[in-house]
């Protein structure tokens, strides 16, 4: 049987195959709402601490808001990475339909193409994560600097 599986060849209308991109496709969209939400819950916690640091008249209390920004970078550019590295597995897998060289140990295979720790230093270069933190610690420090004195 599993002989027969290997040499048949797999169709881009078959259910087998769209359930799979179906699962890369879901996949690749929780990773980039887990993205979205590391940057609104980090906005939402440097808020918070700025809101009591102005409230307790302590200033230089301002710059405790850095370390969730630094936390949630690691975050949002883990989240990144996974994405695309999912991209990059969708992406691998249609060329591979296209070409009518597709498996059915394709079809139960759902990895990331990239190493982790790779795909989020990619992640880290990317303008949609430094871009926006880089910007919230500048926002952070003219907070400290002008706002609470």
């Amino acid at each position: 049987m599993t002989e027969e599986l290997e040499f048949q060849k797999i169709s881009e209308t078959s259910p087998s195959v769209q359930t799979h991109l179906g699962i890369l496709q879901g996949v690749i969209e929780r990773m980039a709402a887990n993205s979205t939400s590391a940057k609104t819950w980090c906005i939402t916690i440097v808020s918070a601490i700025l809101v009591v640091v102005a409230d307790k008249g302590k200033p230089d209390y301002a710059f405790l808001a850095l370390l969730p920004t630094i936390l949630f970078i690691a975050l949002d550019a883990y989240y990144l990475g996974m994405e695309k590295g999912f991209r990059r597995a969708y992406n691998q897998f249609v060329i591979k339909l296209h070409k009518g060289k597709i498996s059915p140990n394709d079809l139960f295979s759902v990895q990331p193409v990239g190493g982790t720790s790779r795909l989020q230093w990619e992640a880290l270069k990317s303008f949609s994560v430094w871009g926006f933190y880089i910007g919230l610690a500048v926002l952070i420090i003219l907070a400290r600097s002008f706002v609470l004195q």
